[in-house]
């Protein structure tokens, strides 16, 4: 399901739970609703509540960290094809052909990346270069240096394809990569319970379930944002797939 699905269920099963209160409520005597068993309640309620905000507190920084990493990656892959592309104009005009090459590389490992770690891709078990990439590798390597500095342009060409090429292994490796779907159960069921406990002794109001609807979707808006960290090529918060597509200029200078 799509960050949005999984939230909308989240919300629904949250604020579900301040009407399962309600109703547990108008069916106990009120002996069993007295001061003693409020005070259980309360305290059973406090160590769900931290427990749960520690959960919230590593899912969120393992989602921001997710996140910050792969766009990381992005940017250091769009410096190396700049480089690269650098390397090969200095070396001189005999590598026009190779950077017309790269130009159409980057554009499909643009597209691979960004549908690889699309929520709805099917996962392939295995990496299968392209034939571009591995043309790419096999000009710069058949390139014939005539000169000292062609020979270190050469070693420098190849040094920026095998670190593009392991950013792009990694981007791989991780796509797909998700919050576990058991510690969102577990999140969820336990602000279910947190809400059904605080409604079991609220005032049976309009007001105060509108209070809880608001409290239910702000704690909502912390789980989508996490799902929407999680997924850093797709969704609202997406990394942007134009600074690579346009890290090169489409005419060869």
């Amino acid at each position: 399901m799509s960050p949005l699905q999984t939230s909308l269920v989240a919300f629904t099963s949250i604020f579900g739970g301040t009407f399962l209160g309600i109703f547990v409520r108008r069916r106990l005597p009120d002996r069993h609703l007295s001061g003693e068993t409020r005070d259980i309640v309360r305290q059973g309620t406090g160590l769900i509540a931290t427990l749960a905000s520690l959960v919230l507190g590593l899912l969120i920084a393992s989602a921001s960290g997710k996140f910050e990493t792969e766009s990381s990656q992005v940017e250091q892959l769009t410096a190396n094809v700049v480089l690269l592309d650098g390397i090969l104009k200095l070396y001189g005009p005999e590598t026009d052909g190779t950077r017309a090459l790269l130009r159409r590389e980057v554009a499909l490992m643009a597209d691979r990346i960004w549908r690889e770690n699309d929520s709805g891709h099917r996962r392939t078990q295995t990496f299968v270069p392209t034939d571009l990439g591995i043309s790419l590798y096999n000009e710069v390597l058949k390139l014939s240096p005539k000169t000292e500095a062609q020979r270190f342009l050469q070693a420098k060409a190849m040094d920026a394809i095998t670190d593009a090429g392991k950013i792009r292994l990694l981007l791989f490796t991780t796509a797909g990569g998700s919050i576990p779907i058991p510690f969102l159960i577990v999140l969820i069921g336990w602000l279910t319970l947190i809400f059904a406990s605080i409604s079991l002794f609220a005032e049976s109001s309009t007001r105060a379930v509108a209070v809880l609807c608001i409290f239910s979707l702000a704690a909502t808006a912390a789980i989508f944002l996490i799902l929407e960290l999680s997924q850093p090529f797709t969704g609202l918060m997406r990394i942007s797939d134009q600074p690579l597509r346009n890290a090169l200029p489409a005419a060869i200078t």
